[in-house]
């Protein structure tokens, strides 16, 4: 019998629901796995191993009783050490918020525990959750499990670390400028972006709210290994919330649309010199979609790269203004000097020009929004080149350019705050790599089915992982 820490968030749950598994079972299987691979990974920065133990324990008698079960019911999860969880510190990797408390979970966290599902522990995410890699003078590094010297990704690395080594099979992370997908692609899992706004979020512990375009690109997210377990956790996460006036209540499954959609594809560079194998990924999963049935057309959107420029602009002007005092008297000199480089190949904008920036994002969104009324989908490249190494951005302007440069399809996409997929799907230079499949705004179940038949044919990546270990 498969191991049970090798079983999907959606198998757990329907055996759980049919009584074959205890949650206790489930749990216990999770956290064994994590004490066999944290200790090197340091992807679980938090345990809360007791804890999960006696909310499994309750949970099993819950199933005993014949009670009403969430559809997550003795599933175990990670969160992101960046969103708040009651009575315990929200440090976003920073030693001078150690003791930063929460009074009360995160809408995103209540959602997930009302639905059943047990926190096993925290994930850990670079200083301030700004870097595409995941270290920090407080917790440390994190690890990728398929090579010390690759980076898991950021700033959700933590719990892409977690979800490819197997240790949860859902794993919470959010993403401002690809802090979900970067970790996706650098681990060879799957993820969703949702549309901006999409799922509720508030932080008991926050001193002030965030900037205007921060609200408009961040969103909250899962990390799994299996496309139809983001589709079951996210469709939980986004249960509107009164502390978050901004979310939508808008049903996870969207209108009929007749059908498949209509695919679009790209591999366009913006004169980036992409790496040949990424394109040759990005066949290869039209290839399968077209087997899946979806009529997959080789035709470009509109230029990412003007969305990705003003996502670069636009947020380091409003980080300068917003984040950028406690990020210099708290921050490490290595974000610091990191910041500066940002800075360097940035632009920051004076007050007219930023309001001027604010608004044209809606024409840009225009352009997207009438392309995906043709096109509901479009399979792009995400990340242009193979997984860096963990220490990259650190070694001067020129790497953080080309992290940049590389990544316009994460970028861009946040900007435009649109939903897209990140799937895992071979090696490339023999590391973990991806393809992302861009949405119609709140359509990320079509996401979630393109992903399904993506992953039917091209099978899950980590799987090749723990079979080489």
């Amino acid at each position: 019998m498969t191991e049970l820490w090798k079983m999907s968030a959606t198998d757990v749950a329907a055996q759980v629901h049919n009584k074959q598994l205890k949650p206790s079972e489930a749990i216990a299987a999770a956290i064994n796995r994590a004490e066999a691979t944290n200790t090197h990974l340091n992807a679980i920065t938090l345990p809360l191993y007791e804890q999960a133990m006696s909310e499994a324990a309750m949970a099993d008698e819950q199933v005993a009783a014949g009670d009403e079960l969430g559809p997550l019911h003795g599933v175990p999860i990670t969160i992101k050490e960046n969103v708040d969880m009651a009575g315990l510190p929200n440090t976003n990797g920073v030693p001078a918020f150690a003791n930063l408390m929460a009074s009360e979970d995160a809408p995103l966290v209540r959602n997930l525990r009302n639905a059943g599902a047990i926190v096993i522990g925290r994930t850990n995410t670079p200083e301030f959750s700004m870097r595409a890699t995941t270290d920090n003078p407080l917790r440390g590094r994190t690890f990728n499990p398929w090579e010390d010297l690759a980076s898991p990704g950021g700033s959700s690395g933590g719990a892409g670390s977690a979800c490819a080594a197997g240790i949860a099979p859902l794993n919470h992370g959010n993403d401002i400028g690809g802090s979900l997908r970067f970790p996706a692609f650098a681990n060879g899992v799957t993820t969703v972006k949702p549309t901006s706004m999409r799922v509720p979020v508030f932080n008991s512990s926050a001193t002030a709210e965030r900037g205007p375009l921060s609200q408009a690109m961040s969103v909250q997210g899962i990390i799994a290994r299996h496309a139809a377990d983001v589709r079951l956790a996210t469709s939980v996460m986004i249960e509107p919330d009164p502390r978050d006036p901004l979310s939508p209540p808008i049903p996870w499954n969207g209108p009929d649309i007749g059908g498949l959609p209509t695919v679009a594809v790209t591999t366009e560079s913006a004169g980036y010199d992409i790496h040949p194998d990424i394109v040759a990924l990005v066949q290869r999963a039209a290839d399968q979609l077209r087997d899946a049935g979806y009529t997959v057309v080789e035709v470009d959107p509109p230029p990412i790269i003007d969305s990705a420029r003003e996502w670069f602009r636009s947020g380091t002007t409003e980080m300068e203004a917003t984040l950028d005092p406690a990020l210099r008297e708290f921050g490490s000199d290595t974000i610091n000097q990191i910041f500066d480089w940002y800075y360097e190949l940035s632009e920051i904008l004076d007050r007219d020009n930023y309001i001027r920036a604010f608004g044209d994002r809606t024409r840009l969104a225009r352009q997207w929004s009438i392309f995906l009324n043709d096109y509901p989908l479009v399979l792009t490249p995400f990340l242009m080149r193979p997984t860096f190494d963990w220490d990259y951005d650190t070694r001067g302007l020129d790497q953080v350019k080309d992290l940049f440069d590389s990544a316009i399809y994460s970028t861009g996409i946040n900007y435009l705050g649109l939903p897209a997929g990140v799937i895992g799907m071979d090696l490339v230079a023999d590391r973990p790599a991806a393809v992302q499949l861009v949405g119609r705004r709140y359509r990320e179940d079509l996401i979630c089915d393109a992903m399904e038949a993506i992953e039917d044919r091209n099978g899950v990546l980590a799987h090749r992982l723990w079979n080489r270990s």
